[in-house]
């Protein structure tokens, strides 16, 4: 149902799209009230805003809706966003302008050559994008990124979004979510012994190096595995994990693939325990024959609480997506990320500058952002730069878990001494 609901999708914004493309890559040397603009901003309403008094401010979105490997996360943290950015024109939009983000919606089939052609297409008619989804992906657009000042929403992790001017990143990085998972590991399970089982590229070696350090300092011997993304591939880590035996697997893939991983390895008689960075997960996976398995031998990270959590951002969201959805961390996901980007939008209005270099200066110079409560007190310090980063994960268990999106809390916001007295001088997985 997933993907079809890509699939349709997919095909209502691209008849949209053919509606909509009046003007969107118009400028305005001066907008609404004197404000100055540029790129992916016209006097003309938005192509679905009843507010026909108001411009339009188009924004992006590339994701991955219908083949990759995060496509069942990715459509409702598209979808999320939609409903974030209906919310806001409802409430006033962004100082005379409401704003659009379906007009300029792509699939990026999670392959960076397709990511940055789509990127080529439409990058002339946003002002920036609500979604890049993938640490690999995205860093295929960052250097035109950067030369065009294009400002962006990821939908990943990786821990070099702290050292990038045009990332808003949010919630804490895949380095600093492995190092906290070995911290509570080292106290709750007492390992002698971790193994990083990842996919390549700054996702996966991300990850890696979090728990490379955390093994350090805890003084515990460390396994490096690279694994590929497919089902059918993962006979090397499974054989890995079985023949080396290590007392605790940090597995950082997709989630089908950590299915295939944990389900074989424990087919196979391994009964140590795996702690799976964040997109390595999806409830759905309590349906599958690896249940078992992860019921018994999984826990899984997160950097912000899930769907039926009791926080005015959370109640908002569920409230915008109405009663008819199935609860899914996507969308919750969708909308943590959505608002530094409202309040970079904000700042820069405010400042009287919505251009492109403007956004992106509003948005370096912001010391928090409101998450409504769905992130703690100091979140979206992006002036701090990267020691500004939150460093706080959350885990959760799926041991009574049923396939919805509500696997019980283990352990709420901490930070574990690694990741605590960590110095962020560089992505950590440039240091290996």
């Amino acid at each position: 149902m997933q993907r079809l609901g890509a699939l349709t999708l997919a095909a209502v914004l691209a008849v949209a799209g053919l509606s909509a493309c009046r003007g969107a890559d118009k400028t305005d040397a001066q907008g609404a009230g004197g404000v100055k603009t540029d790129t992916g901003i016209t006097k003309e309403p938005c192509p679905k805003s009843e507010h026909k008094d108001r411009g339009c401010i188009y924004l992006g979105t590339i994701s991955d809706l219908t083949v990759g490997p995060f496509h069942a996360l990715a459509v409702p943290i598209t979808e999320a966003q939609k409903k974030f950015w209906q919310r806001v024109n409802a409430q006033g939009g962004i100082g005379g302008y409401d704003v659009d983000a379906e007009t300029y919606v792509r699939d990026n089939k999670y392959n960076p050559q397709t990511h940055n052609e789509v990127y080529q297409e439409i990058k002339g008619s946003v002002l920036a994008l609500a979604q890049s989804l993938g640490s690999p992906t995205t860093a295929a657009i960052l250097p035109d990124m950067r030369q065009n000042n294009v400002l962006a929403t990821p939908a990943a992790w990786t821990s070099a979004y702290a050292f990038e001017d045009n990332i808003l990143e949010s919630g804490a990085n895949y380095c600093f979510e492995s190092m906290n998972a070995v911290d509570y590991a080292k106290d709750a399970f007492k390992p002698r012994s971790v193994m990083a089982v990842h996919l390549a590229g700054d996702y996966g070696d991300d990850a890696a190096a979090g728990t490379r350090i955390a093994a350090a300092s805890n003084g515990l011997t460390f396994i490096d595995v690279k694994t590929d993304s497919g089902t059918d591939k993962q006979a090397g880590a499974i054989n890995a994990i079985v023949s080396q035996k290590p007392d605790l697997v940090i597995i950082t893939t997709g989630p089908a693939d950590t299915a295939a991983v944990v389900g074989g390895a424990a087919q196979r008689g391994y009964t140590g325990k795996f702690i799976g960075t964040s997109p390595s997960w999806n409830p759905g996976l309590l349906q599958s024959p690896a249940a078992p398995a992860l019921k018994a031998l999984y826990l899984q990270t997160a950097p912000w609480k899930t769907f039926s959590s009791d926080s005015p951002g959370h109640r908002a969201m569920r409230e915008a997506l109405g009663s008819s959805v199935t609860p899914n961390d996507g969308y919750t996901s969708g909308w943590v990320w959505s608002y530094p980007l409202l309040a970079a939008l904000k700042k820069a209005q405010a400042d009287g500058d919505l251009t492109r270099a403007g956004l992106v200066k509003a948005a370096k110079s912001l010391t928090k952002v409101d998450y409504e409560g769905m992130l703690p007190d100091g979140a979206g310090n992006y002036a701090g730069g990267p020691g500004g980063q939150l460093r706080q994960s959350l885990l959760y268990s799926p041991a009574t878990g049923n396939g919805t999106t509500d696997v019980p809390l283990v352990k709420d916001y901490f930070v574990g001494p690694t990741a605590k007295d960590y110095k962020l001088d560089k992505p950590c997985y440039e240091k290996f």
